[in-house]
């Protein structure tokens, strides 16, 4: 199930519906230097993809990268009771019966700031998602900042892809545009994000970019 995409970095992507639109969900994991895993926005826990996982080292991390990748969590935390979990501040107001150990700030981590970077997105409180920059493999890593979704499914999901405008295309949808409370600060936030050198793009919904990543996400937030 666990895609090799770069030396440390795999990812897995799964099946999933959302108000009838057929999203699917990726969860990203990079093995940090102790060889301990890092594991962002986990999919449908199974057994067999733990043990996957736990053929490349043990389960140290696992992220929510905003206020709306909680999917899932109910079959992770409970397994991995000595996890660190991290999550945007005021997570716990949202999800009470998750409770966070470390609150994802624009501070990487000690565990692993020698290979990930990351920022908290300005101006969508309602979001409050956080990406991140795999340095060793040129990758930012995103969850609903934008979706890549397009190609073939069903024909309820591409009408209503189409109406959310990210069908076909790399962008943000219009149900995050409509959360936007502060252009400027969303635009500064993208600014910073274009400072990281990335190339490969990882997103939680549809197809990876896997190149040009830097002038698709300048695109995309071109209307700022």
């Amino acid at each position: 199930m666990l895609r090799f995409i770069h030396d440390g970095l795999w990812d897995c992507d799964q099946p999933m519906q959302v108000y009838g639109m057929h999203l699917g969900h990726r969860m990203t994991v990079v093995r940090l230097p102790d060889r301990s895993l890092w594991v962002h926005s986990p999919v449908a826990y199974s057994a067999a993809l733990a043990r996957e996982l736990a053929e490349l080292g043990p389960v140290t991390h696992v992220v929510a990268p905003n206020y709306m990748h909680d999917t899932f969590l109910d079959g992770w935390l409970p397994r991995y009771p000595e996890v660190r979990f991290h999550a945007p501040r005021s997570f716990h107001k949202v999800f009470p019966r998750h409770k966070i150990t470390d609150v994802l700030g624009s501070v990487p981590d000690a565990a692993w700031a020698d290979e990930i970077e990351q920022h908290v997105v300005q101006g969508v409180p309602r979001l409050h998602e956080v990406v991140f920059f795999h340095r060793r493999s040129r990758t930012l890593i995103v969850a609903d900042l934008a979706f890549n979704l397009g190609g073939e499914m069903p024909l309820l999901s591409r009408v209503l892809l189409k109406l959310n405008g990210c069908y076909g295309c790399f962008s943000p949808s219009r149900m995050f545009k409509s959360a936007i409370k502060n252009r400027s600060a969303l635009g500064g936030s993208i600014d910073r994000i274009l400072e990281w050198d990335f190339d490969r793009v990882i997103v939680s919904h549809g197809a990876n970019l896997e190149r040009d990543g830097r002038t698709a996400l300048r695109d995309a937030f071109a209307f700022l």
